[in-house]
């Protein structure tokens, strides 16, 4: 068993959280980005606001910028972070070798609760290998 089928298991078990930084993922050049998921939205909000500035008044326009910003940050910027998150772990999660990229990206973070309460934490400027290797029940003996 390798360490990275072995947190697996410890994150599908729920012993350990996969943290990740949504930021910088989803940035262009990021192998999660998706352009037309953060400009389509704010695109039509814009041209629907000068629309309204246009062809009605400029009261109008500001209320629908200020009612579509809103919306956005309610409804879309949390749909948009949930599928940053979920395709970023995705990734991670399917080889050594993107775990590794994302890692010294310093893109991830572990983060887990011991039973005796104890909490463990690791980021970029540690060992993701020693981390898991020291979780009980890892299978690594800790």
């Amino acid at each position: 068993m390798t360490e990275l089928e072995a947190l697996r298991g410890m994150i599908d078990r729920g012993e350990v959280q996969l943290g990740v930084h949504i930021r910088k993922m989803n940035s262009p050049g990021s192998p999660v980005y998706r352009q037309m998921e953060n400009v389509l939205p704010l695109t039509g909000l814009l041209i629907a606001s000068l629309l309204g500035i246009w062809l009605i008044h400029f009261y109008v326009g500001a209320a629908i910028l200020m009612a579509g910003t809103i919306a956005w940050m309610i409804k879309v910027q949390p749909r948009i972070k949930a599928g940053v998150f979920e395709r970023s772990a995705a990734l991670a999660l399917e080889s050594e070798l993107n775990f590794d990229a994302l890692w010294a990206k310093d893109a991830l973070t572990l983060y887990a609760k011991l039973p005796d309460g104890t909490e463990r934490a690791a980021a970029r400027k540690h060992d993701w290998r020693a981390f898991v290797r020291g979780m009980p029940g890892s299978g690594f003996g800790a």
